[in-house]
């Protein structure tokens, strides 16, 4: 199985609450060195055996019309999913979920 990333961004002129919230509590947090923070969205696209050109365009034109906002996002990026990262992004996710869990077994 192979996956197609694509990521979306709020416009440059578009104000960013939540990246303005992340921004002012970096500091707060002793992560300095950081002047400014965009919030986007990432969205992973799954095809069954290798993506090929056909599903990478297929990609792009959802981006256009469904997963972005034309009026206010942009569609910085559609590209292939490597495996590594695939896996990589698989593991972080199970943790997640893990640590939630563990959370939600901890406040019972």
């Amino acid at each position: 199985m192979g996956s197609i990333v694509v990521d979306v961004m709020l416009k440059p002129e578009i104000l960013d609450p939540q990246g303005q919230a992340v921004a002012g509590a970096l500091p707060r947090l002793g992560f300095d060195g950081f002047t400014d923070v965009r919030q986007g969205k990432r969205f992973v696209l799954t095809v069954d055996g290798d993506v090929t050109d056909e599903h990478l365009a297929a990609a792009r034109e959802a981006a256009e019309k469904l997963l972005s906002n034309p009026v206010i996002e942009d569609v910085v990026s559609v590209h292939v999913l490597e495996q590594d990262a695939a896996e990589q992004d698989s593991a972080e996710s199970d943790a997640a979920e893990s640590d939630a869990a563990e959370s939600e077994d901890g406040e019972q």
